[in-house]
């Protein structure tokens, strides 16, 4: 999880070296992880162009962390942004509107 945004702190490309990783889940094996990155500032064309980057930049950042960690074998990152964000922001935003409705009715 430290990792992956050391890693992309390296790279050159101001789109991607700050793009902030909410979790990493590693599949059976360890061999595909997971990359959950906070995509709530984007629009779906920017999405693309960060997944284009991030897929082109994969092997940069697992050859960090094979370096970092003295690994055998690194997993193959696939990067994916993260909508639970937004998603938990939109609960709260019907909680309050819940909460303000029953204020309304008293």
């Amino acid at each position: 999880m430290e990792l992956v945004p050391e890693a992309l702190a390296t790279l050159n490309d101001s789109r991607i070296n700050s793009l902030p990783i909410t979790a990493i889940n590693c599949k059976n094996g360890k061999y595909d992880a997971i990359v959950y990155f906070d995509g709530s500032d984007y629009n779906q064309d920017e999405l693309k162009i960060i997944d284009t980057l991030l897929f082109k930049a994969s092997g940069r950042i697992k050859s960090y962390v094979l370096a970092s960690t003295g690994w055998y074998k690194c997993p193959n990152f696939k990067f994916v942004a993260d909508d639970s964000l937004e998603n938990s922001k939109n609960i709260e935003d019907l909680f309050a509107q819940i909460a303000q409705h029953k204020k309304e009715e008293k």
